[in-house]
């Protein structure tokens, strides 16, 4: 007899919509995952029109109404619910009007970090017997993999500014810092901090051409809230930036828009790979 997961539990799935691609991957592809319906909450001016139209009911939540999004969740019937999409990183310093179950949950919460926070929430809505699941779940085909995907290829030197960049991203991810280092001549030109991934390559590509990108995910990553990604707009902010390679962590990042997104490197000759922790420089 099958054992029951939270990821193959039946009934609805809830979906906690944040803004970009990934919310809407999901609905597009709820039926090739197995996925019945999708019961989603989202935020005004980050969350795509298309998750509304995909999703049998869809409600609009304040950032801190967590005590409405449990009950809309609960009242129809969700056990499990995934957390896709962005939000600005600046929330969670930002002064945001909490409803009570969230304001109750912010005392207990040891520090603002999003880590933090979200992990605080997940155990909230546990309290209600709704689980929160791995964001890779159901859209493990956009998963970045091992190798270079463009026709471009890294040179020698290049590989060797990547090896440098992942060991120095997965320090920076496991201080909760970023999980992006740009790396150009065996020199940290920048490290990403809450401007995201985007304004870090812009940062970088003022003070140098060629950059090389490396984007990991940190070494206790918490895959339900949080897993890397990159775009088109990725490519497109480092072509701006005269950049030559963008290094991915293989498996633990979201690809979006990969043929789309190739093409564009491909365009403007920048090498996209992906990587794993065990290329990392030695000590």
């Amino acid at each position: 007899m099958a054992v029951s997961t939270p990821e193959t539990e039946p009934g609805p799935l809830g979906l906690i919509a944040g803004g970009g691609n990934l919310p809407v991957e999901l609905v597009r592809n709820a039926a090739r995952n197995g996925i019945g319906e999708i019961i989603a909450v989202g935020f005004r001016e980050y969350t795509s029109p298309e998750v509304q139209a995909g999703a049998a009911h869809f409600e609009y939540i304040g950032i801190g109404q967590l005590g409405k999004l449990i009950r809309i969740f609960t009242s129809r019937g969700v056990r499990r619910a995934v957390m896709l999409g962005s939000l600005s990183p600046r929330l969670t310093i930002a002064d945001v009007r909490l409803d009570l179950r969230m304001l109750m949950l912010a005392a207990r919460v040891r520090d603002r970090r999003a880590d933090s926070v979200l992990s605080a929430i997940a155990g909230e809505m546990a309290r209600d017997g709704i689980t929160l699941v791995d964001c890779t779940t159901y859209l493990k085909h956009l998963l970045a993999t091992d190798g270079v995907m463009t026709r471009a290829t890294p040179s020698k030197k290049q590989w060797t500014d990547i090896r440098l960049g992942i060991k120095l991203a997965r320090a920076s991810g496991g201080l909760d810092i970023g999980q992006t280092v740009v790396v150009r001549k065996h020199a940290v030109v920048a490290v990403e901090a809450m401007e995201g991934t985007d304004a870090c390559i812009k940062r970088a590509g003022a003070l140098a051409k060629d950059i090389v990108v490396v984007k990991m995910s940190k070494p206790e990553q918490d895959f339900r809230f949080d897993v890397p990604c990159i775009g088109l707009d990725t490519v497109r902010t480092l072509a701006d930036a005269h950049g030559a390679v963008l290094a991915v962590e293989a498996g633990k990042t979201f690809l979006l828009d990969r043929e789309k997104t190739l093409e564009l490197a491909d365009a403007h000759h920048i090498a996209v790979a992906g990587v794993t922790p065990g290329q990392a420089e030695e000590a």
